[in-house]
C-alpha cells in the first residue's frame, strides 16, 4: 500500500510540474518584459488638440473636417522603420458647415457611411526625407475600397518628446467609387486631406531620426 502511494504521489508531481512552470513563466514575464517590448517608443496622439480636414476644389467650395476619429502611432522598437500610423475616422461625423452637402457625402454616392462606416489609414512604410520631413506610404480605405496613397508629413518638436504632425494626403475620388457630382455644384477629382496631430512620447526611449 505504501509503494501504492508513492508511486501516485510520484505521477501527482510530474502532472503538475508543467503547470507549476507556466505559472512561474508568465509571473516573470509580467514582472520583467523583454528588452524588445521595453524599450519601444509608445506615442499618444490627443483628438482633442488636432483635427483632420479635407478640401476639394469646386465651383462652390468645399471644405469640412471630421469630428470623430482616433489615430495611434507606435513602434516595435526605437528604429523609425518600424513605425506604424494608423488612423480610423468615423465617416458620418464630417461636418462641411452645410447640412445639405454633408447629406449628400454621407449618402451613396460619396461616403456611403450606412455601409462603410469608417474611413482609414495604416502606414506601410515611414521613410525620413528631410531633417523634419517624411513620407508615409499607406493603405488608405474609403467606400469599402483600399488603395495605396503618400502622406506627406513635417514633424515639430522633435527630440522633446512631444510635437505636431502635419501633412497631406491627396486622392483622385473616382478612383475609389465617387463619380457622381452635387447639383448645380462643378466638383474636381482631386480631394486633399491635411492632418494636424499633436502628439506626445509617454513611455520608452526617443525614435531614432536623422
Amino acid at each position: 500500500m505504501k509503494e501504492k502511494n508513492s508511486w501516485v504521489t510520484t505521477m501527482w508531481s510530474l502532472d503538475v510540474m508543467p503547470t507549476r512552470l507556466a505559472v512561474l513563466c508568465l509571473f516573470v514575464s509580467t514582472l520583467f518584459p523583454s528588452p524588445t517590448r521595453a524599450q519601444a517608443p509608445v506615442f499618444e496622439v490627443t483628438p482633442v488638440e488636432s483635427s483632420i480636414k479635407f478640401d476639394v476644389e469646386s465651383s462652390v467650395a468645399i471644405t469640412g473636417a471630421f469630428d470623430k476619429w482616433n489615430s495611434t502611432l507606435t513602434f516595435a522598437s526605437p528604429e523609425l522603420s518600424t513605425g506604424v500610423l494608423e488612423i480610423k475616422i468615423q465617416a458620418d461625423s464630417v461636418d462641411t458647415g452645410s447640412g445639405m452637402k454633408n447629406g449628400k457625402l454621407k449618402g451613396k454616392d460619396f461616403f456611403d457611411v450606412k455601409q462603410n462606416p469608417l474611413i482609414t489609414f495604416r502606414s506601410t512604410k515611414i521613410v525620413q526625407t528631410g531633417l523634419d520631413t517624411f513620407e508615409v506610404d499607406g493603405d488608405f480605405t474609403i467606400r469599402g475600397v483600399t488603395k495605396q496613397e503618400k502622406l506627406t508629413l513635417t514633424v515639430t518638436g522633435k527630440g522633446t518628446g512631444s510635437g505636431t504632425i502635419k501633412g497631406t494626403m491627396a486622392f483622385d475620388r473616382k478612383q475609389y467609387g465617387m463619380n457622381s457630382g452635387i447639383p448645380f455644384i462643378k466638383i474636381a477629382d482631386r480631394v486633399e486631406v491635411t492632418v494636424d496631430l499633436k502628439a506626445k512620447r509617454v513611455s520608452g526611449p526617443p525614435v531614432n531620426l536623422k
